[in-house]
């Protein structure tokens, strides 16, 4: 889940993922922890990883390095420090990384972790049945699913849909035979 941690879209997702026994993974923007610190640590208590998305929701491609190395620093001190988790994953805004930013994440022994399926769930003219048709048609072991649990770098409550979604995106993974894991996918 992306951009988070939102105070409606965060507490309606992790209760989802609770009832069905899931974890995932919430890569946080630094903005909104600061925003909303409980919500931050709530993600962690319910035993969730999280990961990195920035600072703030800017694309790599508009800063400069040291610009971009100040975000991931900030963004890793406030995840940290408000979770008491490290953040081993880093997925950029857009999903667009620029060579610099490549090289920032790994320096800093992060692992890059874009998305195999999105459920375009950023916009309000999707619906919980397209947004959970796209994510699970063909779902294969390994898939990462990328949604939002949050709505303020897309369209106002364009998370309403995700929330509606996630149960029968999660029975539709049990249906494949596949398990959520929410885990760090292991370095090879």
């Amino acid at each position: 889940f992306d951009d988070g941690p939102h105070p409606q879209g965060t507490p309606a997702t992790l209760e989802i993922l609770a009832a069905a026994g899931a974890h995932a993974t919430f890569f946080l923007v630094g903005e909104q922890v600061r925003a909303h610190p409980t919500l931050a640590a709530e993600i962690v208590a319910a035993g969730h990883t999280v990961a990195i998305h920035g600072d703030r929701h800017r694309n790599l491609l508009r800063l400069t390095p040291r610009g971009l190395a100040d975000d991931l620093d900030r963004a890793a001190a406030t995840i940290e420090e408000t979770t008491g988790a490290e953040a081993p994953l880093h997925r950029p805004p857009y999903g667009i990384y620029s060579y610099t930013g490549l090289a920032l994440v790994r320096r800093r022994g992060w692992r890059p972790l874009l998305w195999s399926r999105w459920g375009r769930d950023w916009s309000t003219r999707e619906t919980a049945q397209t947004i959970t048709d796209r994510l699970t048609r063909d779902l294969g072991a390994g898939d990462v699913l990328l949604l939002h649990d949050a709505d303020w770098y897309s369209d106002p409550g364009s998370w309403r849909a995700t929330v509606a979604a996630l149960p029968r995106v999660l029975e539709r993974i049990g249906e494949a035979g596949l398990a959520v894991d929410g885990a760090p996918p292991q370095r090879r």
